[in-house]
């Protein structure tokens, strides 16, 4: 059984994958940790998609852990000497709990609020 939950869509309990959700951007993501030498990069293809934050109404971010998950750590990507997505850390500084895409690209339906 599937049901839609923010955007994701969850079968038998499980979210998608980041990775299938939004393929260039987990590779990007991905690309840039390797990059800084971060070993979250190898954790990147395995992060679940939670649907895009619904905190309020103009929130960009896309959850890869339960709303409230996020501790005070976060990791600043940039290309080109530009912030281009900011990371946010659970509290251990372990997971990556939220992505935040800075460019204005347009990331598709599976980053739209569904209601």
């Amino acid at each position: 059984m599937a049901c839609h939950m923010y955007g994701a869509v969850v079968k038998d309990g499980l979210y998608p994958q980041l990775a299938d959700a939004f393929p260039a951007l987990a590779s990007e993501i991905a690309e840039l940790l390797r990059d800084e030498g971060e070993p979250l990069a190898e954790a990147v293809a395995d992060l679940p998609y939670y649907g895009p934050c619904t905190c309020t109404a103009t929130c960009i971010n896309l959850l890869t852990a339960p709303h409230g998950s996020s501790g005070s750590s976060m990791i600043q990507l940039e290309r080109d000497g530009m912030d281009v997505i900011w990371l946010s850390l659970d509290p251990s500084r372990t997971t990556i709990t939220d992505i935040e895409v800075l460019d204005g690209r347009d990331l598709g339906p599976s980053a739209q609020r569904s209601g």
